[in-house]
């Protein structure tokens, strides 16, 4: 079964998105800030992080920037989740080595999750991190 961490600050998003994809059949685990999300995806070791950008204590880029550098997770594919809709920030999520940069605001909470879906179909098995 695949596992995403969802990194948010905001409960309600956490736990809004915590149960469309548990509905899916995807584990969950949450984490509250960027230090918090980096630790878990060490020791957890996802299949997809979905990753906020305005969080206290480590910011969402600089999360991806030390996800990307550890060799222990720099395979994991890493969703940027935000409400910043700059093209820049989102060109420097992916030059960053995200694989997706979704805006909360223009997308419904299913399409989120479909578009999540689509990315862990386009991974075999053998590539896809805990699985």
């Amino acid at each position: 079964m695949a596992k995403i961490l969802i990194v948010e600050d905001d409960p309600l998003i956490s736990r809004l998105y915590e149960k469309i994809f548990s509905f899916e059949r995807y584990e969950i685990s949450l984490a509250k800030d960027g230090q918090e999300g980096l630790d878990k995806a060490r020791l957890e070791k996802p299949t997809l992080i979905l990753l906020d950008i305005m969080m206290p204590k480590l910011n969402g880029l600089q999360v991806l920037e030390r996800l990307k550098a550890d060799p222990e997770t720099k395979g994991i594919p890493v969703v940027m989740l935000t409400n910043l809709s700059g093209e820049k920030d989102a060109e420097t999520a992916l030059s960053k080595g995200a694989v997706k940069y979704i805006v909360k605001s223009e997308h419904e909470p299913k399409e989120v999750a479909d578009m999540v879906k689509g990315i862990l179909a386009g991974y075999t098995r053998d590539e896809v991190p805990g699985s």
